[in-house]
């Protein structure tokens, strides 16, 4: 269970990703916070706990991949888990519109949290010297 006042939350940035022996891709993320998050992580972590070779910066594996950049939090049974809640807001709201409107919330919110950014369908500013003045008199 996720307890919001005694949160540890780190962030996390995608590293690498590898296929393990079973076939599974597996996302390795860099891990920061405070020194009081990072210890309690890897306590946590236990005989889990990984660190960079060359950075030494603590490392956080998973099979699921939660985009670019995010948070890790350690919750109240010590577990760790990623925080979710923005999937979860981006579901919900488009599962509440549905249809092509929810489609396209769903995708810009996607677009948002894996930073991405978002693809524009405004046409392109043309520079104002770009038209010649006298050539809309001829309008």
């Amino acid at each position: 269970m996720f307890n919001p006042q005694n949160a540890n939350q780190m962030k996390i940035k995608l590293l690498r990703s590898y296929r393990s022996k079973q076939g599974n891709v597996t996302f390795v993320y860099t891990v920061s916070g405070s020194t009081e998050d990072l210890a309690k992580f890897k306590a946590v972590q236990g005989e889990y706990y990984r660190e960079d070779t060359t950075t030494g910066a603590p490392l956080w594996f998973t099979t699921r991949c939660v985009g670019d950049t995010g948070k890790l939090i350690i919750t109240t049974n010590d577990k760790v888990v990623p925080d979710m809640s923005a999937y979860d807001q981006a579901a919900s709201i488009a599962q509440q519109y549905g249809g092509n409107f929810g489609h396209e919330l769903a995708k810009a919110a996607a677009s948002r949290i894996l930073n991405m950014g978002t693809a524009s369908t405004a046409p392109a500013e043309v520079p104002a010297n770009a038209v010649d003045p006298g050539a809309l008199d001829n309008l």
